[in-house]
């Protein structure tokens, strides 16, 4: 954007004006004492305690609370590969929502480069200053291998919002959906629009939450994955080898007969005709943001239970939901990794929040929901435990 279309007086510009966030002193600094004991010479003793025990910085730093928001810039909300400068307030909006919902410190890093190599080699010497790792907007498919590989090396949590925020929040809405129409997850028939970032991890979350692999149809821009498509490499050559079971083939119009549910997280506008031709009693999340794959009021023509990605309609499907609980409670269990079982955890959490209030318009709490967070975060630090990866 030129400067030229920048309106002061417009209020989104006027609230970013000067940054979203600041750095602030826990501790007073107002005596002579307090510069002692906060600086020069008494923290010197700190520094040889950590020296002596690695692991104390945990508790005599903010590592225990702070995570690092990292992209480069190559998948930014809907706007797509507009760099590191163009990312920063996005990332500094997730920051703030970090320590609005979990008191949770975060502190954006936006990397000029979008090579894995350098991105993995950058994140590993900035890990000692940070509890957690969250990637943030980094383009498919190499979001799979820096996550991969930076989870593999590294110590401490690692967590790809885009993948697992939004299949945390799917598995979560899904659940209640099927609650609320006396379905069960193993029945279901799911076709996926999309697999990117977001459609890899909602098909695997999925999958771990209790729907059947074989009753799964994902597609892709040229149609059905499947064991037929002989070119598919990586993550799409996985969904071809676990999913599909009936060899289905053709587009999504094919993938969506007969199916109880539509996840949409490709971007991709989805006929009514196909929708129409879902079974009776059906689901459709449709997450494109700003446009959903299809018309919220087209779907409600067909189905019984219609979600989105945005905040005008009911059940919105909003990461906000997911990564702030996430981190806090894997940060106050101080966990190793975040493993397939906490995430399962967190889903079931959200869905528990609104379990006893279900209704095709609330599946979901909202964003704004004081009880989210702590809710995730209690069930993520116990999977945490439970799984073996907790360090308390």
């Amino acid at each position: 954007m030129s400067s030229s279309t920048v309106d002061p007086a417009d209020p989104v510009f006027q609230l970013h004006r000067g940054g979203k966030m600041a750095v602030t002193s826990t501790v007073p600094l107002t005596s002579r004492e307090d510069l002692s004991l906060a600086y020069t010479p008494g923290v010197a003793r700190v520094c040889e305690a950590i020296a002596a025990d690695p692991g104390l910085v945990d508790d005599y730093t903010w590592v225990s609370h702070t995570v690092a928001v990292v992209t480069d810039g190559s998948a930014v909300l809907g706007l797509g590969n507009i760099g590191p400068r163009a990312a920063l307030p996005v990332m500094e909006g997730k920051a703030v929502l970090f320590k609005q919902f979990a008191g949770v410190d975060a502190v954006p890093v936006c990397l000029d480069t979008q090579d894995v190599d350098e991105i993995v080699a950058v994140v590993r010497a900035l890990a000692p200053s940070f509890g957690g790792i969250n990637l943030e907007d980094i383009s498919a498919p190499r979001c799979f291998e820096v996550e991969r590989r930076l989870d593999e090396a590294l110590d401490i949590p690692v967590f790809h919002d885009d993948q697992h925020g939004t299949a945390i929040v799917v598995l979560a809405a899904l659940r209640n959906a099927a609650t609320l129409l006396n379905r069960k997850l193993g029945d279901l028939r799911v076709a996926v629009s999309g697999a990117g970032a977001a459609g890899v991890a909602v098909t695997k979350m999925l999958v771990a939450g209790g729907v059947n692999p074989d009753q799964v149809v994902v597609c892709d821009s040229k149609g059905i994955i499947g064991r037929h498509r002989t070119e598919l490499t990586g993550t799409k050559a996985e969904l071809a080898a676990t999913t599909n079971a009936d060899g289905r083939r053709g587009d999504i119009t094919e993938a969506l007969r007969g199916a109880d549910v539509l996840i949409g997280v490709s971007g991709g506008q989805i006929p009514e005709a196909a929708v129409a031709g879902m079974a009776p009693g059906g689901i459709v999340f449709a997450l494109a943001n700003p446009t959903p794959e299809v018309h919220p009021e087209v779907a409600a023509r067909h189905v019984a239970v219609v979600a989105t990605g945005r905040s005008d309609y009911p059940n919105q499907i909003n990461n906000v939901l997911a990564f702030p609980g996430v981190f806090r409670g894997a940060l106050d269990a101080r966990a190793t990794r975040i493993t397939e079982g906490m995430k399962v955890a967190a889903a079931d959490a959200i869905a528990a929040v609104v379990a006893e209030s279900l209704t095709a318009e609330a599946i979901v709490p909202s964003p704004l929901d004081p009880r989210v967070a702590p809710a995730v975060a209690a069930a993520v630090a116990e999977a945490a435990r439970r799984d073996g990866v907790a360090r308390r």
